[in-house]
């Protein structure tokens, strides 16, 4: 399998999708089934989301094992500070090597609802630079590594100047290349590049999408994250927030907008949050697929 630095030297722009590993066994059959639709498309690569402490984690890597093994697609393991000792994170680290897999999205996560009061020590890592630079200690090059960006600023760091630099640190710690929160206003995306560039960092920022399906689902995503609903997307989606049909429908009119907009002016590619659904990623795709043939 190759790693995702390794692809962008051959690809300026990238497609690929995001799943998480389900709490149930039926949800984890099921997901087997849609990554095999998932997998009809041949994206550049496939991450999966990381449960802390534990919980879902031997998943993770069951899915993105599989992933390669079944697909032969690259997968992108995420992992996650919270929770680990240091020891813990260079035995998991082992353990993700140990399956083939040679992509890790490394990032500092959020206490879980069951200990949310739960604060890094002298044994654990407080920041995902210095995961990063763990990895490359101890494992080289030997993974591509991908970090999280927020184009309106991190939930507990609005102020933008001060969070592009500590994407920075990320970059200079080992990270190879980033991958963005969810925006809706692509002046935002491309605000945060220049930020970016201003500074010197001229890594791979590759824009996260997630596609509109439930508003209500929405506001709660971004009072989690700190994400804002611009409010071109209040007026659309508001007025039919109880009309389930009519916002998937809008949703996808939107994020083909959006993602064209963004493909025709220069993004390296689309990273789109499914939530496990082929659809309606897959509408969004194949409406946008003019734009992908660069890809």
């Amino acid at each position: 399998m190759m790693k995702v630095p390794d692809i962008f030297k051959t690809k300026k722009q990238t497609f690929s999708f995001e799943l998480f590993p389900p709490k149930t066994e039926t949800g984890y059959d099921n997901l087997l089934s849609t990554i095999k639709d998932f997998s009809a498309f041949k994206p550049d690569f496939i991450s999966c989301t990381y449960g802390a402490g534990g919980g879902s984690r031997e998943k993770t890597f069951d899915i993105v094992e599989l992933i390669q093994k079944d697909f032969s697609i690259p997968t992108l393991a995420h992992l996650t500070c919270v929770l680990h000792t240091k020891d813990e994170i260079k035995k998991i680290i082992e353990d993700i090597k140990s399956r083939g897999v040679q992509n890790i999205m490394a990032l500092r996560g959020d206490p879980p609802q069951d200990n949310p009061n739960w604060t890094p020590g002298k044994n654990n890592f407080k920041y995902s630079s210095e995961l990063c630079a763990f990895i490359r200690q101890h494992f080289g090059d030997y993974f591509g590594i991908s970090v999280a960006g927020f184009p309106e600023g991190h939930v507990l760091c609005k102020n933008k100047d001060k969070d592009a630099e500590y994407l920075k640190l990320k970059i200079n710690a080992g990270a190879d290349f980033v991958i963005t929160q969810f925006f809706f206003d692509n002046k935002d995306y491309f605000d945060y590049v220049a930020r970016l560039k201003k500074i010197n960092v001229n890594a791979r920022v590759i824009p996260g999408i997630l596609p509109i399906t439930s508003y209500e689902g929405l506001v709660k995503f971004t009072s989690l994250n700190g994400s804002s609903i611009p409010k071109n997307i209040q007026d659309i989606f508001e007025p039919i927030k109880d009309n389930k049909e009519k916002t998937i429908s809008e949703g996808i009119k939107f994020a083909i907008k959006q993602c064209k907009n963004l493909l025709e002016n220069g993004a390296p590619g689309l990273h789109f949050y499914t939530l496990n659904k082929l659809n309606p990623t897959k509408e969004i795709l194949q409406a946008v697929v003019a734009n992908l043939k660069s890809l």
